[in-house]
């Protein structure tokens, strides 16, 4: 099974929890697999048409999926997927 780790705004949907184990082939299984668990997940992940939100990033294994195959990047067993909300601010 793949690991996802969860960012600390997104863990009172996983009651506190910061790693979750996922048997999703791709992004778009994992977010569904994530939603059937913590229902709320994805519409703080997804926008209405299913695409990840600007403002979140996912890795797999450190790779950015914007750079690799987007929400139908591949997961394989013992990959990490980290969700990563994107921080902004200064002056």
């Amino acid at each position: 099974m793949a690991t996802v780790k969860i960012p600390t705004p997104l863990r009172r949907l996983t009651q506190e929890k910061d790693e979750i184990s996922t048997s999703a082939k791709n992004v778009a299984d994992m977010i569904s697999d994530l939603e059937k668990q913590f229902p709320g997940m994805k519409e703080r992940l997804c926008d209405s048409d299913g695409s990840i939100r600007k403002f979140i990033n996912v890795y797999v294994n450190e790779e950015d999926i914007r750079f690799l195959g987007g929400i139908t990047t591949e997961i394989k067993d013992d990959d990490t997927v980290s969700i990563i909300p994107a921080i902004a601010g200064g002056i």
